[in-house]
């Protein structure tokens, strides 16, 4: 599936079983929700917290999907298309940062 695909797809699932979008800042406050799901896990399976119970049968691939399935809505909303969007973002790292990381001490 192409980012555009699934930006299509988020949409019609939006108006056919979503009935419509929230507002942009419920969306936004879902995000950050999402986010906080995803980084309990991270922490728990990659940091030092151990899992509670509540937390064991989690998937990360999961808690990553639903934090782009509410990036996508956002989009949608906001009229951006996230292809365009991250073609954009890699020239601008490109430019930014042809050397940076190379040159990096702290990454060799």
């Amino acid at each position: 599936m192409t980012i555009d695909q699934a930006q299509q797809q988020v949409d019609e699932w939006i108006k056919t079983v979503g009935v419509r979008y929230f507002s942009e800042l419920t969306n936004l406050g879902i995000l950050m929700e999402e986010v906080g799901e995803l980084s309990r896990l991270m922490v728990r399976k990659y940091g030092e917290q151990s899992f509670k119970e509540s937390d064991k049968n989690k998937e990360l691939s999961d808690e990553m999907a639903d934090v782009l399935f509410v990036l996508i809505c956002l989009a949608n909303q906001t009229g951006v298309d996230l292809t365009e969007a991250l073609q954009k973002n890699f020239e601008k790292k490109n430019l930014r940062d042809s050397d940076r990381h190379r040159n990096n001490d702290k990454l060799k």
